[in-house]
């Protein structure tokens, strides 16, 4: 039996026990979860949640029961809490880490500076360049203060480079050049000393242009004594084409001194998927989150979303969708148990 068919045949064996044990409502049951399975390797298990589906009993189930972070999908972004200039919108945010206070889990504050989703008052103003870092700083602090204490770690700045490795030409490199990283990290750890502070970006799990100039970024700001804890690998793929380098470009980026972690994981598919597809999926699940196990420094798995039914892939590529661990009725794919293999593979060895 080549490998492919054996882990094939090693899923299909976890579906069936799992299924089964839910029948008969038996204790172990509970541990056939990703939070359970990620804690083997003591790593964490996370979604990006949406407070807006707390009323949707399915949805903060597996919620509660699979993950042991969460992120805000949108909730803190600026956008959404300062619509408009000085009035604010909380309601969200606070929602969301009332919950996962609630239940134990992390969270990852997502995201104090980033060049999308920002408020039209922001981005139509005529503002100089010392009003906008000003403003800039004011916002970082504000946030990262209002929920001090509480957030595991905050992506503070994000996507910074283009795909050819350059600076992203946004507003922000415009009116402080490439300083306004350091100066939001800085700012950021100022408001919550408490808190890992990371850059995060997509397209940089694999050696190329962009992940060599985010690789420069962080070894710089390194030498300056700059507060930089982490680098999150958004991992937005198409199912079978998942690098095959991640591992040692996780690995990179940890001995330069910081944490790594997978931040927005999902893997599209066509829709509808076939048996084929949700294969190739599950083995990118494994081989992503195989990745992160075999670094030290990496430190848990996000998936983008928590169930198929709430995801932004069907809004973003046509004809693609089906990217999550579990499908539009909230049940698990092969994904599910193949990253429950991934996660647990290392206490087997």
């Amino acid at each position: 039996m080549d490998e492919r068919k054996a882990r094939g045949s090693r899923w299909s064996r976890m579906r069936a026990a799992a299924l089964a044990l839910c029948l008969f409502a038996a204790p172990a049951a509970a541990d056939m979860t990703l939070k359970a399975a990620a804690a083997t390797s003591a790593r964490y298990s996370g979604a990006a949640l949406d407070p807006d589906l707390f009323d949707e009993q399915p949805y903060v189930r597996l919620a509660r029961e699979q993950f042991s972070a969460v992120t805000p999908e949108n909730a803190m972004k600026w956008a959404v809490v300062e619509p408009m200039r000085g009035v604010f919108d909380w309601r969200a945010a606070d929602k969301l880490v009332a919950f996962a206070q609630a239940n134990g889990q992390k969270i990852r504050g997502h995201n104090l500076v980033w060049y999308m989703q920002l408020p039209d008052w922001l981005t139509s103003g005529t503002f100089t360049p010392t009003e906008l870092r000003q403003l800039m700083v004011d916002h970082v602090t504000l946030e990262a203060s209002r929920y001090k204490g509480s957030i595991y770690a905050w992506d503070v700045v994000n996507e910074t480079f283009a795909e050819d490795g350059a600076w992203r030409h946004d507003m922000w490199l415009q009116a402080m050049g490439p300083d306004y990283v350091e100066i939001a990290l800085r700012a950021a750890r100022a408001a919550d000393p408490g808190a890992k502070l990371y850059i995060n970006d997509y397209n940089i799990e694999s050696a190329g242009p962009k992940m060599r100039a985010l690789y420069d970024l962080v070894a710089s700001l390194k030498r300056k004594g700059a507060p930089i804890d982490g680098v999150g690998f958004e991992s937005h793929f198409v199912a079978g084409k998942a690098p095959d380098d991640m591992r040692e470009v996780m690995q990179a980026f940890a001995n330069l001194g910081v944490d790594v972690a997978v931040t927005e994981l999902d893997l599209r598919v066509k829709t509808p998927p076939d048996a084929k597809a949700l294969d190739a999926q599950a083995a990118d699940y494994a081989k992503v989150i195989g990745a992160c196990v075999a670094v030290k420094q990496c430190v848990g798995v996000s998936t983008w979303g928590v169930t198929d039914a709430h995801s932004w892939i069907p809004f973003f590529f046509a004809g693609y969708g089906a990217a999550l661990p579990f499908d539009e009725n909230y049940q698990p794919k092969p994904a599910f148990f193949a990253a429950i293999d991934a996660f647990t593979r290392a206490e087997r060895r």
